[in-house]
């Protein structure tokens, strides 16, 4: 599957129950890919939510990838994964995975980082912290130039990552960002204001 453009949303443990109503809700926004991550030790409770995410990101022929976990996107034949730094080998992953699945990288701020990630396979490389981030308040900034560095250098599409808001989108944008990657601004939100926000951010790419 191809690496779509546009709102890439990536799930949080804190929406419990609400977990599934809000991600149709981002999806019915237009959310371009859904990514799972969940870093809990409940094998059995993440096992059933990454099925019910992939036959829901299937109605609306979204992507969904799994945070971290290859085990798990295997088991549900999910789209894909991402892997952070300390996450286990790129290259493994795409031999078990195989050349159709998207595999996306942590970079940081790194562009020696994300040359390892293209030889390691990846399909797009992600760089962040951008701004202050809710979800990892100590994570390292990333220049927003380093995107465009990256486009050009290796020609893969770029995630940009890291608090995020409708006001600092448009620099991304302009600096090169395929996706914007975020958590707190969409599903931090009450759940009858997700899909309005999660539109708000895909006309930003029309």
């Amino acid at each position: 599957m191809k690496m779509p453009r546009g709102l890439y949303v990536i799930t949080d443990n804190s929406l419990g129950d609400l977990l599934l109503a809000a991600v149709e809700a981002a999806l019915e926004g237009g959310a371009a890919i859904v990514q799972y991550r969940d870093k809990s030790g409940d094998h059995d409770r993440r096992l059933s939510e990454a099925h019910s995410l992939l036959a829901l990101c299937r109605r609306y022929d979204r992507p969904l990838l799994i945070n971290d976990d290859v085990d798990l996107a295997l088991a549900i034949g999910a789209d894909g994964v991402h892997l952070g730094r300390t996450d286990g080998s790129l290259a493994a992953a795409r031999e078990r995975l195989g050349p159709d699945a998207i595999l996306g990288a942590t970079c940081h701020d790194s562009l020696g980082y994300a040359a390892e990630a293209v030889q390691g396979g990846a399909d797009y490389l992600a760089f962040g912290a951008m701004y202050p981030s809710a979800t990892k308040p100590g994570a390292h900034r990333a220049d927003p130039a380093i995107l465009g560095l990256a486009k050009v250098r290796f020609g893969l599409p770029v995630v940009a990552i890291g608090g995020i808001n409708t006001d600092n989108a448009p620099e991304l944008l302009a600096a090169g960002a395929d996706c914007l990657a975020v958590i707190h601004d969409i599903f931090g939100r009450p759940l009858p204001d997700i899909r309005a926000r999660t539109a708000v951010y895909q006309q930003l790419f029309d």
